[in-house]
């Protein structure tokens, strides 16, 4: 990184100005996008004491002459951190709209809110990007609106999307400012409990810089050691204080943003880990209707690039270990994704072939019943409207074939697994699904 000498540099301090050109010049070679204005437009303000820049808290002061300032080495190291993220343009997280989402609550001490702030800016510009040209918006030093994405669906519904590197930016970022201003309520109030009324000079200084501007941007997040293996979410999520519990932990799955939903495993009801909003997105199967999923992009990383931290993940639950196996969708999306790929067929395309429109699996009866239930692989959206069914395949010899390809691609996920290794089971076993036909009941 340059060090030229900055205008305005006083004690290792920098302008707002200053540093707004300086942090658009180191960053001009970013995989994220930037844009000017981090430090002087909104939604960034000098009064609250910090200004975010990617994932990272810049704190600011008020030097001798009333201008606000920052310290040129904080964003120094925030642009550090973000030139080291890199950014794939394809792997797309979906940011809004979402009908029946609930409504963010309103947190002015906390305005970050970059999700809420997107789909409000895109609303009033009528959804498209290219209106926002020239305006003075950004969210943590990142243009957003360099790498937004807009689908439609059916010709009448846009959606709008963000890289999935972007999307745990802005989430660290949120996280970041929440711990920050945390930070700044908790020393405000030790300083109002400890400091005696008959003191105004030691108020004043209390009041001043070092009680509203924390040291540290944030308290770093902890990894998560398997502190809720076990337990049964039904029971953990109605105990008071569990979220706040959570929003402490690293997400367990990419191990870098803030976990903020505690996933586990629908079928055996047993916590997985705390895990980011991105990562929860990503492993949520497909669903078209209860018991049809659409084979999405997203399992190439599931099932190939991320494979081995997914089953780790996934069998987490302590039902899924003892089984050797999946959930019933994720088993059907990797049937589908995975052990019929050969069975897919390609069309011409200008570069080679491609594979023909989009795997699509669904099942009949579920796995409570496993002699009757039957996965059907199937092909939707092909050009010549041929190769609708690709094969129709037992829900055992599905579980037969994963069992053999993951004793194959993460032995150590295999070694782990299967009815006699009961380590990290519950004490108390309990038919978590009952088998309906009456016939293979089992603990499970």
């Amino acid at each position: 990184m340059s060090e030229r000498v900055m205008p305005g540099r006083t004690d290792g301090l920098i302008t707002l100005v200053a540093a707004d050109a300086l942090w658009v010049d180191l960053t001009a070679d970013s995989a994220v996008p930037t844009a000017s204005g981090a430090f002087t437009c909104s939604p960034a303000r000098a009064q609250v004491r910090y200004v975010l820049l990617g994932g990272h808290v810049v704190a600011t002061v008020r030097v001798s002459n009333g201008r606000w300032s920052v310290p040129e080495v904080e964003v120094r190291r925030a642009a550090a951190e973000l030139n080291a993220v890199g950014m794939d343009r394809q792997d797309l997280v979906r940011i809004g709209p979402f009908r029946g989402a609930p409504r963010q609550e309103c947190n002015e001490q906390t305005p970050l809110r970059w999700r809420r702030r997107i789909t409000g800016e895109l609303q009033e510009l009528g959804g498209d990007p290219e209106r926002a040209v020239g305006r003075p918006y950004h969210l943590a030093g990142i243009d957003w609106r360099q790498i937004l994405v807009e689908q439609t669906r059916d010709g009448t519904q846009r959606t709008w999307w963000l890289p999935r590197a972007v999307v745990r930016l802005l989430d660290a970022a949120e996280h970041a400012e929440t711990q920050w201003v945390q930070a700044a309520r908790t020393r405000q109030a030790s300083a109002a409990v400890t400091e005696a009324p008959s003191h105004p000079r030691q108020a004043r200084d209390a009041g001043g810089r070092q009680k509203t501007s924390p040291e540290g941007p944030t308290a770093s997040l902890r990894p998560y050691n398997k502190e809720l293996e076990g337990q049964l979410y039904s029971v953990l999520s109605r105990k008071a204080g569990t979220s706040r519990r959570v929003a402490g932990w690293a997400c367990a799955v990419c191990r870098a943003a803030p976990a903020t939903v505690l996933d586990h495993c629908h079928e055996h009801g047993y916590v997985r880990a705390p895990v980011c909003q991105s990562c929860n997105t990503q492993e949520r199967p497909d669903h078209l209707y209860s018991n049809d999923i659409r084979v999405a992009n997203r399992y190439t990383r599931l099932f190939h690039t991320d494979t081995d931290d997914w089953l780790r993940h996934w069998h987490r639950c302590p039902g899924c270990r003892a089984r050797t196996t999946l959930p019933l969708p994720h088993l059907a999306a990797w049937t589908a994704h995975t052990a019929c790929r050969s069975l897919r067929p390609t069309h011409r395309a200008p570069r080679g072939r491609k594979p023909c429109g989009v795997l699509r699996v669904s099942w009949t009866g579920s796995q409570n019943a496993p002699r009757s239930c039957l996965l059907t692989v199937a092909v939707d959206f092909c050009p010549s409207g041929e190769h609708r069914v690709l094969a129709r395949v037992p829900y055992r010899e599905a579980a037969e074939r994963f069992r053999a390809w993951l004793a194959e691609t993460a032995p150590a996920v295999a070694a782990a697994a299967g009815p006699d290794r009961l380590d990290g089971l519950p004490a108390q076993f309990r038919p978590v699904i009952a088998d309906t036909s009456g016939e293979d009941l089992a603990l499970f």
